[in-house]
């Protein structure tokens, strides 16, 4: 039962793909697939070799070729077709191309138990032995475009809240079945990020699921606008009182017939989501129909920001806590200088391409004429990403990217262009070593440059794990990892290099890649857009394959 699993996930990818318009003849590699068993089921595989002893010969040639090994604690060591895998009281190791490539598996995402009492090599695949169960790691063919079937499907399964695309609480650890959806403070900004990826995905293949999911997400958008009852103010999310359970913090209203209930307080974090997704959506998915709609809000929430002295009013007409770019104010938070100015020029820039109102466009050009030659604005953002060795701000970086993107597809001067494209450049030179495809995809994207790491983008999309429940995962006891002296801004330890992403914890763009520790033993599971949009965007600008 448990390979008829592994090979469904598989044949699923490919028949999903093939129905959702994606070309078959594309790059495939290995991905890993991890499958649990029970001891009583692999005793009835024959010809199942399971090695339990630790072999002294093969310990000390292990120890002679000294592999970079993150315990020293082994157990059992399994070789075959030029690999080796080596069991420890603290998780597998796998050494291949002559011990140079090693990839580490601990935690539940991988085995029952960390500590290994055996392993069987059956071709590709290792079968780990723990006292809490069999683990099969598999290295099954696929393409990215397959994998993205995966994730679209998770999302439509156990990810879709009233339209929003929700977060997915475990109410038994690591079981789906179990699994209830719930409100956050970015449901905005995370629908936001799944509706793209769907546009990208609906132009690049023509799929009608695409399209419909899309629409479906930019839906609930849009409902987040006219939800507050104050034009161009959107909520950051919203529930159904007796459906959906109420998050304790945060600053909840009813709706006047009392059958909605909308949080208020919204972040620069959700503007960025809306004005980010508006112009990808009405440019790639929207009907004429749909058009007169979505301008209309992005009308109604610019016009709100301009007519609040460049801030967020919230119900009691008082300025939002982060919700605020303008000069008067912008230098109380020296930090995020360079970050919100690059916002809200994003935001014009946006309000410019869409409006067809003149009043408007005469009113957004004059706000944004005026921020660049009285306060600067354009050579602000040339240091928008403050580096403050071991405290870099992850949320701002994704705030930063997902701003450049439109700010560089909507403006036409070519000296604006240029003092944006550095920015861009020095804020995407800093991220590089973290590998990461959706930083890279909008560099490229953005200015126009023929390298952007496109290995690396790759390695990254396909390490993404195809679990994405949030199991907890340990990397600070390793010996093999270069621990930063610094913690990061949250007092947390970190590494100095970026880790194999199936080897990090679960987490989205606005997350730490050099965390060492984290996950919440399974109670949850991410919806995935992470991988969906790097992937779908790259796809959309002929990036990748």
């Amino acid at each position: 039962m448990h390979d008829l699993f592994r090979l469904t996930i598989v044949l699923a990818c490919s028949t999903a793909a093939l129905s959702a318009g994606v070309q078959p003849p594309q790059a495939t590699y290995r991905q890993k697939i991890r499958t649990l068993y029970t001891a009583a089921e692999v005793a009835k595989r024959p010809g199942l070799r399971m090695i339990r002893a630790l072999d002294a010969g093969k310990h000390a040639a292990l120890l002679k070729a000294r592999p970079n090994l993150p315990t020293p604690d082994v157990t059992v060591i399994a070789e075959g077709d030029g690999v080796t895998w080596v069991g420890s009281t603290r998780g597998a190791t796998r050494f291949s191309d002559g011990f140079r490539t090693r990839e580490y598996f601990a935690g539940r995402r991988w085995l029952p138990d960390d500590r290994v009492t055996g392993i069987a090599l059956e071709g590709a695949a290792a079968w780990i032995e723990t006292p809490g169960g069999v683990s099969k790691i598999d290295y099954a063919p696929m393409t990215l475009a397959e994998k993205s079937a995966v994730f679209v499907r998770r999302v439509q399964d156990r990810h879709l809240r009233w339209g929003l695309t929700a977060d997915s609480q475990l109410d038994v650890p690591g079981d789906l079945s179990t699994n209830r959806t719930r409100s956050t403070d970015n449901d905005g900004l995370w629908t936001a990020m799944y509706v793209a990826a769907e546009a990208f995905r609906f132009k690049v293949t023509g799929a009608a699921d695409a399209r419909a999911n899309a629409t479906r997400g930019m839906q609930a958008i849009v409902r987040l606008e006219e939800i507050t009852g104050i034009a161009g103010f959107p909520a950051r999310s919203f529930i159904k009182p007796g459906v959906d359970a109420q998050p304790a913090d945060g600053e909840w209203h009813d709706t006047p017939d009392k059958q909605w209930r909308w949080k208020g307080d919204t972040s620069s974090d959700e503007i960025v989501g809306h004005y980010f997704v508006y112009p990808i959506y009405y440019d790639l998915v929207a009907t004429d129909g749909e058009k007169p709609a979505l301008r209309g809000v992005v009308d109604r929430i610019t016009n709100h920001i301009l007519d609040h002295a460049y801030q967020l009013a919230d119900v009691d007409g008082q300025r939002t806590r982060w919700g605020w770019w303008s000069p008067d104010l912008i230098w109380d938070d020296p930090d995020e200088l360079g970050l919100r100015a690059l916002h809200i020029l994003s935001h014009l820039r946006v309000a410019l391409y869409m409006t067809e109102n003149a009043q408007y466009r005469q009113k957004y050009q004059a706000a944004y004429d005026e921020l660049i030659t009285r306060h600067r604005y354009h050579l602000l953002t040339r240091n928008q990403k403050i580096m403050v060795p071991g405290h870099i701000n992850h949320s701002d970086d994704e705030l930063a990217f997902l701003s450049y993107y439109p700010l560089l597809r909507y403006e036409r001067d070519a000296a604006l262009l240029a003092i944006y494209k550095d920015s861009l450049e020095r804020s995407w030179q800093i991220e590089r070593p973290e590998r990461n495809p959706l930083w890279n995809v909008i560099y490229a994207a953005g200015t126009g440059a023929g390298e952007f790491d496109r290995q690396e983008t790759l390695r990254t999309l396909r390490e993404i794990p195809m679990d994405m429940v949030e199991w907890s995962v340990t990397n600070s006891q390793r010996s093999d990892v270069p621990v930063d002296p610094l913690s990061d801004r949250f007092k947390r330890r970190q590494a100095l290099v970026v880790l194999p992403y199936d080897e990090l914890p679960m987490s989205k763009w606005n997350g730490n890649p050099y965390t060492l520790d984290g996950g919440n033993g399974g109670r949850s599971e991410d919806d995935g857009a992470y991988f969906l949009l790097p992937y779908w965007m790259g796809r959309f600008h002929g990036l990748i394959e």
